[in-house]
């Protein structure tokens, strides 16, 4: 018989999770997983996967729970699976780091995170992350805190400062919401950053597990309030959440299978997905 849950708990994890209050695409699936764990059947999943239809690792986390006799033993093996593979992305992209690089990176990403405080904290390197602000919702300052929260030197400033910064830097470092076979999907203003480093020689990489890997990718587009709460006939607000950038833009991707060229990730995703 399954147990009865306040309506309110299940329903505030939604909530969250559409208001970006949980952000971030691993911590995401995490709170999806909680919510179904709480109310595990279809029409609850049903629920949590219109909340953000644009997360693929949210998407196959609860899939794969809906498949199994035993959603809460799956839930715990899925989640140990992403921490491992968490680990081992970033001991690898820990490697790219050098002493006194100058590194950019975009939005809240747990990925590069863990990845710049691996490298700080276990290989006692010494840089600096730059980061952009991230408008409207201003994402990149949580990055900041967290950073600074471990010793690490961020210099943030306005994404149309992007420029300014990133042609300082030796390294762009960002995260992943979704893959596709040519393209990722990551938080507006990704490609451009990706085009400009590649304008000024900067090497580039996407960091992301691969069950975010999925065969379509539809963009978000989140409330134009978000950017300006202005109600005029004339005035049409729009705000994208994603774009998407194309794989040969990049100069490899890196993931629990450790730093390869997109193809080569995209391949060893797919028979990854196949296995599940």
């Amino acid at each position: 018989m399954e147990k009865k849950v306040p309506i309110s708990q299940f329903n505030k994890i939604l909530t969250d999770i559409k208001s970006i209050k949980i952000q971030g695409a691993e911590n995401v699936a995490k709170a999806g997983i909680e919510a179904f764990l709480l109310k595990p059947n279809k029409k609850s999943a049903k629920k949590i996967l219109t909340v953000r239809p644009t997360e693929p690792l949210l998407q196959n986390a609860i899939k794969i729970l809906l498949k199994s006799p035993s959603p809460k033993q799956t839930a715990k093996k899925f989640l140990s699976n992403l921490k491992k593979s968490h680990e081992a992305i970033a001991k690898k992209g820990a490697s790219l780091i050098k002493n006194d690089m100058n590194i950019y990176t975009h939005c809240h990403s747990s990925t590069v995170i863990d990845i710049l405080k691996y490298a700080h904290k276990k290989q006692k390197k010494d840089f600096v992350v730059y980061i952009t602000e991230v408008e409207p919702l201003l994402q990149g300052r949580q990055t900041a805190k967290d950073l600074a929260k471990s010793k690490i030197k961020v210099i943030i400033a306005p994404d149309l400062a992007a420029e300014h910064s990133l042609k300082k830097c030796d390294l762009l470092l960002f995260g992943a919401d979704a893959f596709t076979k040519s393209v990722v999907a990551n938080k507006i203003g990704t490609s451009t950053l990706v085009r400009l480093a590649k304008f000024h020689n900067v090497p580039r990489y996407s960091c992301g597990v691969a069950l975010k890997l999925t065969k379509k990718i539809k963009i978000e587009k989140r409330s134009s309030r978000e950017v300006w709460d202005e109600r005029e006939q004339k005035i049409e607000v729009i705000n994208p959440a994603f774009d998407k950038t194309k794989l040969k833009e990049l100069s490899g991707v890196i993931s629990e299978f450790g730093i390869l060229t997109p193809k080569q990730f995209v391949k060893r995703a797919r028979e990854k997905l196949r296995t599940i």
